[in-house]
């Protein structure tokens, strides 16, 4: 089952050429994540954080403007011993249409070791239960 988020794309985060900034796009994933991250159980105390980004790609398929509602949709795309694969479908929510899309790779990690842990069996378990081919579509 895949994760929505929904955006109004903000007028600072467009450019000069009027559409959404290609910065934004990342934002816009981030905010996905974490507010997946928060539905799954994982909560946005830093105090207790666990999760570091290691990867991070977005593909760009259409322009997006000021003032656009969008989807976020997530999913996981892979799940390892200690890391995990997410993909995100960015979409204009009236329309449907694809604008752009993303993946993240993340890694349970324990900050005071600096280094990665084995995936806790209930989290795996979380993410288990978003495991989608749909998300990504990266060969559309």
């Amino acid at each position: 089952m895949a994760h929505e988020t929904t955006i109004k794309v903000r007028f600072s985060e467009t450019d000069a050429l009027g559409h959404i900034s290609n910065i934004s796009y990342f934002i816009y994933l981030e905010e996905a994540r974490t507010d997946f991250f928060e539905k799954i159980g994982l909560g946005t105390n830093i105090a207790d954080w666990k999760i570091i980004l290691i990867s991070a790609k977005c593909d760009f398929v259409r322009q997006g403007y000021f003032n656009q509602s969008l989807k976020v949709i997530t999913g996981i795309s892979r799940i390892g011993n200690s890391s995990f694969m997410m993909v995100h479908r960015i979409m204009d929510e009236k329309t449907g249409e694809l604008i752009a899309k993303g993946e993240a790779g993340a890694v349970y990690f324990n900050f005071e070791k600096q280094k990665g842990e084995r995936l806790p069996a209930e989290l795996k378990g979380e993410l288990e239960n978003h495991l989608t081919k749909e998300a990504g579509q990266h060969g559309t």
